[in-house]
């Protein structure tokens, strides 16, 4: 590896021809999934899933509504066992999703609007 010395950058050698190292990962391009959401953003909103949660967190909407079926049946289940304590969960669930936002089923952060 050729290190620039004063005055010279990017490898830069005495005849002026540039000896830079590869790019390994390419720039930000806009309309392109971002680094971490390989899939890009859901197509499921945050506010009605958390506003789902917090009404009818009881039968599991907010959940169902981003595809999170197995948790939505679980908080449906835990809702009837407790007689309707259970419902504590969805509300608190959805206001997590309000403020903290969340992911659909497949993993992609839920859109702001």
């Amino acid at each position: 590896m050729i290190v620039p010395s004063a005055g010279r950058r990017c490898g830069q050698l005495a005849s002026g021809s540039l000896m830079c190292p590869p790019m390994t990962t390419p720039p930000y391009q806009p309309g392109y999934p971002q680094p971490g959401y390989p899939q890009g953003v859901s197509d499921k909103s945050k506010i009605i899933a958390g506003i789902l949660g917090i009404l009818l967190g009881t039968f599991g909407a907010g959940r169902f509504y981003t595809g999170h079926t197995k948790i939505a049946v679980l908080q449906l289940v835990v809702s009837l066992v407790t007689c309707g304590v259970g419902a504590l969960w969805g509300v608190i669930d959805g206001i997590l999703i309000l403020v903290n936002g969340g992911t659909d089923a497949q993993g992609r952060p839920l859109r702001d609007s």
